[in-house]
């Protein structure tokens, strides 16, 4: 069993890593290939080029087998976890018909063309039609019908990043049930494809079943990596594929989040908060519990889209100088980045953020926002504001979560690229007031891919089983009373006022600007 080890590869937004993982679930040998998140063909617009995904796994799969041989070339089973609502369209050879739509794209589709009887009747509803038209006109297949029909006609599989990696490595047209993630006819209280004449999934997103990919459940094989793809990235041919889930499926269970009283808080691209229930229950109307890679279970989230992007976005703007000290240490920029946060204080001098700098699900027409400027403020002040502004939405999120499930969180887990800065990880425990738990590697997604995987494998006979050999805890940042109760002041009678005061504004600016578009 020691000489059996796991491939576990995650995809997202801004990189692809590939990771070998031992069966007791220490991280022995990883690879990244770093890419621009998207391109920007139009205001709003992002989309990227799928086959940059593929190369990535590629290039990294080869890096991985010179630098980690005596690994690399006894892998034994591969699990992939990618970004989500990021869709593929793909021919019958399995090619790229077009670049792929991003979550991060704010394109609208016209809610009323083809609308059928449902539809219309359900348009008339106040509040609900709101919505309907609001998740009609977010979905992009309904965009690609709408405005490229000959695409969608010669679509042959409309499927996930996670789909076109299955495809890639297997030559199968399959995808993991938990990676089903975003406007798709996806039924996501019975985790199948949504069917029925009046199932609303399949009316406000009408993908025809066939276009659809075989769905597969967690810890069950996709198919076998074919010789085609073998000479591709150096995997032997016929290792199993292993069916997972998304990037934030796998982070929370790799995070070790075991029931509904604890919430994992990614720190990634997208800043999340959620939680583990056997209970289906929406935080918000219509915005179902995503589907959990632990069988039998669901994943209630909120999110934060751009959410701990916005570090990279500071690092760009600003941060020129740390990113090169950290590229010649290397170590993360975060860690170079914790001096900002350690020459300023709580609440950094009354500089606040709305860390809105991607419109998002419960707040579709914000905008980002700093407030509270004076003299005294520096770039360092900007850096705490934005990381503290990021805590009071996750905040905000868990927040919903304990008052739909009716149930008070006791612990929280941190995980992502941004939970390897300390300051970070204490800054979230003195906002939330809880203790914060840090794995032993920051990489949660992929060794939550790595503990289906070993399921999978047979290693062990469940995946909770898996996961109690595989999670150890590392570090618990406790909160510290006098910062969190001045935190607290700040999220109650500043934070949760900035929306309500600022939304007349945002909507101005976009019909004055009409940006974004």
């Amino acid at each position: 069993m020691r000489d059996r080890y796991i491939l576990a590869v995650d995809c997202g937004t801004q990189s692809l890593r590939v990771m070998i993982f031992a069966v007791n679930g220490e991280m022995l040998a990883r690879v990244k290939e770093c890419y621009l998140p998207c391109v920007c063909p139009g205001p709003g617009r992002a989309e990227q080029d799928p086959d940059i995904y593929w190369h990535s796994l590629k290039t990294a799969c080869r890096k991985l087998k010179q630098t980690a041989p005596q690994f690399f070339d006894n892998i034994a089973g591969i699990g992939v976890t990618t970004l989500r609502n990021t869709l593929v369209n793909l021919d019958r050879q399995g090619r790229v018909l077009r670049p792929a739509i991003t979550w991060m794209d704010q394109r609208r589709a016209d809610p009323e063309s083809g609308k059928t009887g449902v539809l219309r009747f359900g348009y008339m509803i106040p509040v609900l039609g709101n919505i309907l038209k609001e998740n009609h006109a977010l979905g992009k297949c309904n965009w690609i019908m709408q405005h490229q029909p000959e695409i969608w006609e010669n679509t042959h599989k409309y499927v996930q990043v996670s789909g076109l990696l299955h495809h890639r490595l297997t030559g199968v047209f399959a995808d993991a049930l938990a990676c089903q993630i975003g406007y798709l006819p996806f039924d996501y209280k019975r985790h199948c494809w949504a069917t029925g004449r009046l199932n609303l999934a399949k009316i406000l997103f009408p993908v025809p079943m066939e276009k659809l990919p075989r769905l597969v459940p967690a810890g069950e094989v996709i198919g076998r990596v074919s010789k085609a793809a073998s000479d591709a990235t150096g995997i032997a041919p016929g290792i199993p594929v292993i069916a997972c889930g998304s990037d934030k499926g796998c982070e929370t269970l790799g995070a070790g989040v075991a029931g509904p009283h604890m919430v994992n808080l990614s720190f990634g691209t997208t800043a999340t908060v959620q939680t583990m229930s056997n209970r289906y229950f929406e935080t918000l109307p219509l915005m179902p519990p995503y589907p959990s890679p632990m069988p039998g279970y669901y994943n209630p989230e909120v999110e934060i889209f751009r959410g701990f992007w916005m570090i990279s976005w500071f690092m760009d703007q600003f941060a020129h100088k740390e990113v090169a000290e950290a590229d010649v240490l290397g170590v993360p920029p975060e860690q170079i980045l914790d001096q900002c946060l350690e020459r300023t204080s709580p609440g950094a001098m009354g500089l606040m953020v709305q860390p809105y700098w991607g419109p998002g699900l419960v707040y579709p027409g914000a905008k980002g926002a700093m407030i509270g400027f004076g003299d005294v403020h520096e770039r360092d002040h900007v850096y705490r504001a934005v990381i503290e502004g990021l805590g009071f939405a996750l905040l905000e999120g868990m927040e919903k979560i304990e008052k739909k499930s009716g149930i008070r969180m006791e612990k929280a887990v941190v995980s992502g690229g941004a939970s390897q800065s300390g300051q970070i990880c204490q800054i979230a425990a003195d906002i939330f007031n809880l203790p914060m738990i840090r794995g032993q590697t920051h990489e949660t997604s992929g060794l939550g891919a790595a503990i289906i995987t070993a399921t999978g494998m047979g290693i062990y006979s469940t995946i909770a089983e898996a996961a109690r050999h595989m999670i150890q805890a590392k570090t618990v940042f406790e909160p510290d009373p006098a910062h969190a109760a001045l935190y607290r002041q700040l999220y109650e009678q500043v934070y949760r006022k900035m929306y309500p005061a600022l939304s007349p504004l945002y909507a101005q600016i976009r019909k004055i600007t009409g940006y974004p578009g």
